[in-house]
């Protein structure tokens, strides 16, 4: 049951230890630790900590860095024109839950 909400990238996660989630692009190449300060609450044994009462961090190391990339969705040739519409991918990082410091 312990686990900790964070927020990161603009989104909120849910993670306990050992989880890998896919966050927007962070700093650091893979291997490299990385602290989440920005903890909005913490449940273990004793209950849930949440807002100010939470001073909490959250431990994690980066598994792999996403690329940034256009990539084209489709071309079309028809009897008139031409139509070419193109797509983009968020770039994200990968990483795993190490620990949660309450």
């Amino acid at each position: 049951m312990n686990y900790a909400i964070i927020k990161t990238g603009g989104k909120q996660y849910k993670v306990s230890i050992g989880d890998e989630i896919f966050a927007e692009k962070l700093e650091g190449d893979a291997g490299t630790t990385i602290t989440f300060d920005d903890v909005l609450a913490v449940a273990d044994d004793s209950g849930i900590k949440a807002g100010d009462a939470c001073k909490a961090t959250v431990t994690a190391e980066v598994v792999s860095q996403g690329k940034n990339k256009k990539i084209v969705v489709l071309k079309y040739k028809a009897k008139k024109g031409y139509r070419r519409k193109n797509g983009h991918r968020q770039p994200y990082t990968r990483v795993r839950i190490t620990a949660i410091n309450v």
